[in-house]
């Protein structure tokens, strides 16, 4: 075999060697960003096509720059997705060198994986702008300088510092209503939660006032509304498959429940607790109207 070959093979295979040790970081990185497990997998994987096939010779650091290629993948994803209003999967399976694609993801990794997240922190990630929420994840989670994230976002190292303060300032939220009742009303949100997830009747029933009324939007499940503790509690027990899908979060600045599979929005509890009992629910899965909420993480 010719020398020259020799050398060629030796480095390609030297590359995909360093690629499959950063491959971890760069499927969670991928994660934060597209909020799913599949969609990252494929990114992660187009990024190994993109290195093998560039000249790394000249790479002085080599995570940086996966890290860039992939980063830049995400974000052309998201910005597909959003013009689409819609999040299809990187269908792309070819794989190139000796770097092999991963397997299939499985509902099992990506429910350790959304954990290892926190589902209400993909979720409101989920709602960012896709240059917003690439540069918070690359500052803020994996501390990348801002110069690096000026040229994956194509802004000004200034504007891709404001491009993350926005994004933390909506994460982060602001509650409408005074310390000790926001306290007093996630209380009683998460009290609902778990009801609803362990099927409880009785819990379910001393969260909901005798008189509570729920209603859904034009794609609301139920889509007409109910009225009485007792049939809100039978049918928040038979949903609570989709309980376990969901988490806390606030919603326009108050305590409320977020149904996210798989780390995308689909459906929201708006609630409405005056004092120790909650006395209307809001079910809204219209795509229009939860792009319009605002939604952030509880602390």
């Amino acid at each position: 075999m010719p020398a020259g070959r020799y050398d060629l093979m030796n480095q390609s295979e030297w590359l995909a060697g360093r690629f499959e040790s950063s491959r971890p970081q760069l499927r969670a990185m991928a994660y934060r960003m597209l909020g799913s497990l599949s969609d990252a997998e494929d990114a992660v994987q187009e990024g190994w096509i993109h290195a093998a096939g560039a000249d790394a010779a000249a790479v002085d650091n080599l995570n940086g720059w996966f890290t860039t290629i992939v980063a830049r993948i995400c974000l052309d994803m998201l910005r597909s997705r959003k013009s689409r209003h819609e999040g299809p999967p990187w269908t792309d399976e070819s794989a190139a060198g000796s770097a092999v694609a991963p397997d299939s993801s499985s509902p099992e990794q990506e429910a350790v994986l959304a954990d290892s997240v926190g589902l209400a922190m993909l979720v409101v990630l989920d709602t960012l702008p896709p240059a917003e929420r690439v540069a918070f994840v690359l500052h803020d989670t994996f501390r990348l300088p801002f110069d690096e994230i000026a040229q994956i976002t194509g802004r000004t190292p200034a504007a891709a510092r404001q491009l993350a303060s926005r994004a933390r300032r909506r994460i982060q939220g602001t509650a409408s209503v005074p310390g000790e009742r926001l306290a007093r009303q996630r209380r009683v949100a998460e009290a609902f939660l778990a009801a609803a997830r362990g099927g409880d009747l009785n819990a379910l029933l001393a969260v909901l006032d005798p008189d509570v009324i729920l209603h859904g939007d034009a794609q609301g499940d139920p889509a007409v509304a109910l009225r009485g503790a007792a049939r809100v509690a039978r049918g928040a027990r038979l949903a609570s498959a989709r309980a376990r899908d969901s988490r806390i979060v606030l919603i326009n600045g108050t305590p409320g429940i977020a149904w996210a599979p798989h780390g995308r929005l689909a459906l929201v509890l708006v609630f409405t607790i005056p004092g120790d009992t909650i006395t209307e629910i809001s079910i809204l899965s219209d795509p229009g109207q939860l792009s319009e909420l605002d939604l952030a993480v509880l602390s």
